[in-house]
């Protein structure tokens, strides 16, 4: 990759005030290229973070543990009788790509009031058949992680200490808890730019890391991607989101085949398979579609 090649960015940030934190471009087998813009501390990744927790599940899945396709509540009997009318056919699946067609609405940026959240989702009605009808909110891939800990024994952060952060030298990784005790899973994992990076390029290199570990199974990684659903009988899509109207296991797709990860104010993490590139991204913004289009056309485009 050309020395240069962040040049324009950084220009155009500067000139735009986009306010971004810290970029790093990689390709698969050269050394990355970064720039901080400010001090290189951990932030909040936002929704980026739901790309690890359908990771995680991914991984529990090829472990035998669970099935995207199991029901919610067959790893939650005692909560059959609180659920609502129809909760029973919501899977894992649905519950990762935001379509288990619930009433309720919950971000990790909101306080928790009842005594289980958990038990609070699945009360909630069904506004449409489970599958039907995208509707953005954390409250499916909270659940989902839910299932995880009770499939495997650890909560979403603590089952990917050994199998994701330790091996890409993520150490200590924080990841805001509900108030019982659960990594919120939808938002709210800090990480750095480059720390980021790592995961990204290991997304590029289809799970198999740069010591020649697979860490992810390589077809669950194709999958994110291409285990799609339709947006388009949502709400109008988050600022910063591509304009294709799939979603698919914690990732946008894009345009030539790209994907990305995308959370609040501006951090983002683009795969670009057919390059076998990847830029990230954390910051502070408001101006997220101009953000997302500096780093795709600006970074991404230009990478040889």
């Amino acid at each position: 990759m050309r020395p240069d090649l962040l040049a324009d960015f950084i220009r155009a940030d500067r000139d735009r005030g986009l306010g971004s934190y810290g970029i790093q471009v990689q390709r698969d087998g050269s050394v990355p290229i970064g720039h901080r813009f400010r001090s290189d501390d951990r932030v909040n990744l936002y929704s980026v973070s739901k790309g690890f927790t359908a990771v995680a599940l991914g991984l529990a899945e090829a472990e035998g543990r669970l099935s995207l396709d199991d029901p919610l509540l067959a790893h939650f009997p005692e909560l059959v009788p609180v659920a609502a009318d129809g909760v029973d056919r919501v899977t894992l699946r649905q519950l990762l790509t935001m379509t288990s067609g619930t009433s309720h609405q919950w971000f990790a940026d909101q306080p928790v009031h009842a005594p289980d959240l958990l038990a609070e989702i699945v009360a909630a009605p069904l506004v449409a058949e489970p599958g039907t009808r995208f509707t953005y909110t954390g409250s499916g891939p909270y659940a989902a992680a839910r299932a995880l800990a009770r499939a495997t024994g650890a909560n979403v952060r603590d089952y990917l200490m050994p199998r994701l952060f330790t091996p890409l030298d993520l150490p200590n990784p924080q990841w805001h808890r509900c108030p019982l005790g659960y990594p919120t899973a939808e938002s709210d994992l800090l990480l750095r730019t480059a720390e980021l990076g790592r995961f990204a390029l290991l997304l590029v290199r289809e799970g198999t890391w740069t010591d020649g570990r697979q860490l992810i199974p390589a077809g669950f990684v194709r999958r994110m991607a291409t285990d799609v659903v339709d947006c388009s009988t949502g709400p109008a899509r988050p600022s910063g989101e591509p304009d294709d109207r799939t979603y698919g296991l914690g990732v946008w797709p894009h345009r030539d085949g790209r994907y990305q990860l995308h959370g609040r104010y501006g951090q983002f993490a683009i795969i670009d398979p057919v390059r076998r590139a990847a830029v990230t991204c954390t910051a502070h913004t408001e101006r997220e579609d101009e953000l997302m289009a500096a780093l795709h056309d600006l970074v991404l485009d230009r990478v040889e």
